[in-house]
Order: C-alpha cells, then sequence, then structure tokens
C-alpha cells in the first residue's frame, strides 16, 4: 500500500466572525497607540499568570497588542480575572471571541491508525537511510505503533518519540520496507498574512491564512503548548497532524482549535523547523 503525504486542512470561507469584547459598561475610549515591548511582555505574562483554560494568546508586534482569543467555554469573569492579572498592563490587551472549544484534534476514523485512535500524517522525513514521519505530539502519546488501515493489519511503524504538552510534534518511524513515502518540501517559517494550505484525514486540504506566531494556547480540559502558528484554517477531529504549508514550504503540524468546516474556527500549528531540530531530521 501506497502511503502519501495528505494535503492540509481548511476554507475558512463560513468562519464565524471573531468579535472583540469590552468591559460591560465601559465608555469609549480613544484608541491608545502602540504599548511598548516592555508593557506587551508583562502583559503577555500576566495572561500565563492567570491560568485560564480556553485561551490562546500573541503578541502583534506591529499593533503593539497582546491579542487573546478565548473560545466558547471561557466566562466573562474568567475574562474579567485576566484583565485583573495584567493590572494595569491591561491596556495592552485585545480580547477576541472564536466559536467552539480549543482541544486537541485527536479523532477516530481514517489515516493513520493506532490503539482504536486515527490521526494524520504530516511530513516525511528522514535521517540518513532511514525514513520516518512528523505527526502531532498528541497523537504520538498515546500510539506506539501506526497502521495504514483502520483495520490494523498494515504495519506503518513505531512512534520514537513524542512531545505534549509544551510542544506537539511525534516522530514515527517507517517500519514497513514496502510502504513509499514522497517528499517534495522544504522546512520555512510562516508569517502573519501568509495564505496557507493544510491537509488532514477528516477534512481534506483547505485553505486560509496565518494571524499570529509565537501562540500560547491553553486548551480546554489540560494541555498548554507555546511558540504555536495561530490561523483561521478550519480543522476537525483526525486532523491532527496533518501538515500546514505554502506551495513547497512545510509550515505545520495540525495541534488543535475550535470550530469546524461548516462554521469555520481557529486552528493552531506546531511549527515544523523546531520538530525537525528536535529529532536531527530533514525533510527531502
Amino acid at each position: 500500500m501506497r502511503i502519501k503525504r495528505t494535503r492540509l486542512l481548511a476554507v475558512a470561507a463560513g468562519l464565524a466572525a471573531v468579535t472583540a469584547l469590552g468591559l460591560p459598561g465601559a465608555q469609549a475610549a480613544p484608541n491608545p497607540g502602540p504599548a511598548p515591548a516592555a508593557q506587551l511582555a508583562r502583559a503577555g505574562s500576566a495572561v500565563d499568570a492567570a491560568g485560564v483554560g480556553g485561551i490562546a494568546w500573541y503578541v502583534d508586534e506591529a499593533a503593539g497588542r497582546v491579542v487573546v482569543t478565548a473560545d466558547s467555554t471561557v466566562s466573562e469573569a474568567e475574562l474579567a480575572k485576566v484583565r485583573s492579572a495584567a493590572g494595569a498592563d491591561s491596556g495592552a490587551l485585545r480580547v477576541q471571541r472564536t466559536p467552539g472549544v480549543f482541544k486537541p484534534l485527536l479523532g477516530a476514523g481514517d489515516a493513520i491508525y493506532g490503539n482504536g485512535y486515527r490521526c494524520s500524517l504530516g511530513f516525511n522525513v528522514r535521517s540518513g537511510s532511514t525514513y520516518y514521519f512528523l505527526t502531532a505530539g498528541h497523537c504520538g502519546n498515546v500510539v506506539s505503533t501506526w497502521y495504514a488501515n483502520s483495520a490494523q493489519s498494515t504495519l506503518i511503524g513505531a512512534t520514537v518519540g513524542s512531545s505534549f504538552p509544551g510542544n506537539d510534534y511525534a516522530l514515527v518511524r517507517y517500519d514497513n520496507a514496502s510502504l513509499a513515502h514522497t517528499g517534495g518540501f522544504t522546512a520555512a517559517d510562516a508569517y502573519v498574512g501568509e495564505s496557507v494550505k493544510r491537509s488532514g484525514s477528516t477534512t481534506g486540504t483547505r485553505g486560509g491564512t496565518v494571524t499570529g506566531l509565537n501562540a500560547t494556547v491553553r486548551y480546554s480540559g489540560g494541555g498548554t503548548v507555546k511558540g504555536m502558528i495561530q490561523t483561521n484554517v478550519c480543522a476537525e477531529p483526525g486532523d491532527s497532524g496533518g501538515a500546514l504549508y505554502d506551495g513547497t514550504k512545510a509550515l505545520g503540524l495540525t495541534s488543535g482549535g475550535s470550530g469546524n468546516c461548516s462554521t469555520g474556527g481557529t486552528t493552531f500549528y506546531q511549527p515544523v523547523p523546531e520538530a525537525l531540530a528536535k529529532y536531527g531530521v530533514s525533510l527531502y
């Protein structure tokens, strides 16, 4: 059987608009200018220290704001806690909502299988003459041996490395020499505004835009990941591990997010260069 790299997910066409949140009863005020770097750093640390689940945040350096995105599980009281934690630096925050729930996109279905789970193959890589592929760490944490079919009769190989939370990448070795593993990508860093595509075993190929970099995500139900690419590309359970790319540039591995490909949502990706460096492997 031939294993192909899945091509990556999500037209955010039905994406529900993300709305800015204001403080109840607050009077309209002049829009302040960009916050200085020190204030942004303090505000970002305060958001982290607030310990609220279901949020993601990153620094928008051009706008001079820490952008906080809250999923549907986050209450107004929890958002007030975030603002309170920032104290005098709360003016550096821009808080917005997204539909759905931030969660790792692990599901059961079709693509790469193991231990009753389904995830998606990301990018094929190698070290010398040994071939591997990258997928999501929250997938690698729960599956030690992967198969190419839901009956789990066609072996792919073993998980040889996995990291989640903190990061979200895993490395799987091809132990079945009869399986093809094509290449064609080079590693690259994403940039804000970049048009991207991603593929996954649930929703196929979808497109959208990079909206933030170096995002921290605290998934509802536990698990915080840092240094993520934030996008408006949709994804659904089972798409985890699938590739985020721009042409032949390999950018990220699908981690998690909110919403679905009917209503849209926000999705996060583990940058590929970090995973390559961790495992000492390369794209080809």
